[in-house]
């Protein structure tokens, strides 16, 4: 979780709200493969992928805070199409007839086969959760009149976190797992969404201060305006 939250601070460091999109692309990729992987942590069964999921909204609350609402729908997007891109290539490449030294082939074809279903879960929950995510972010913001920054991450982030959960273990791992299981998986997923959401608190302050720091952000669109006339 620590490892994944600074690679997004180095990212935005290094380059800026184009880092914050490449980590989008790259959490949703992987955490739509690691979701696959059922693990027990502190004698509760979860998905993987729940801890590199929550960079998503760390990058998406960033963008809103550094850069405003419309970059960060804008890496939502982004991040909704390099998934049906990935799911598109990943099911054409797996019906490929292997050579018959390819030992791969069998893993590929166990990972990528459920793919489609997995794929189409995440969407739907990420797309509905993210852009959720966006709006309630900046009507904290509004609300708040841009002071508690901690408060608004984390208000936005448990809702969203929350709708993400319901409506992707449902529509992944109905009838794939018993009911039992089921409501575990979405209890426990559910809960380590929270502490990464409350973990990434610190790191959400450290973006906007390197962003400060490198004097970057969202400016008024009257004055974007004014800029692109000047020049």
């Amino acid at each position: 979780m620590l490892i994944d939250l600074a690679f997004a601070l180095v990212l935005f460091h290094r380059f800026g709200r184009i880092g914050l999109h490449g980590m989008i692309v790259l959490a949703i990729i992987l955490c739509n493969i690691q979701v696959l992987k059922i693990v027990e942590m502190f004698g509760l069964v979860a998905t993987l992928g729940n801890i590199l999921y929550g960079s998503i909204f760390f990058a998406t609350d960033v963008l809103g805070e550094v850069y405003g609402k419309r970059e960060a729908k804008r890496g939502v997007w982004l991040g909704f199409a390099a998934l049906i891109v990935t799911t598109v290539v990943m099911q054409l490449a797996i019906r490929f007839k292997p050579h018959e030294s390819d030992f791969i082939q069998p893993a590929l074809q166990q990972i990528f086969s459920l793919l489609p279903r997995i794929a189409a879960a995440s969407l739907t929950a990420y797309v509905i959760s993210q852009l959720h995510d966006v709006w309630a972010f900046h009507f904290w913001k509004a609300r708040t009149r841009g002071k508690h920054l901690w408060l608004r991450n984390n208000a936005s982030t448990w809702v969203s976190q929350l709708i993400d959960t319901v409506v992707f273990t449902f529509i992944a791992f109905v009838g794939v797992f018993p009911r039992s299981v089921l409501l575990q998986i979405c209890l426990t997923t559910y809960l380590f969404k929270l502490i990464v959401a409350a973990v990434d608190t610190p790191f959400i302050y450290a973006a906007r201060k390197i962003a400060k720091a490198k004097g970057i952000g969202a400016e008024p669109e009257a004055l974007q305006r004014v800029a692109a006339q000047i020049g």
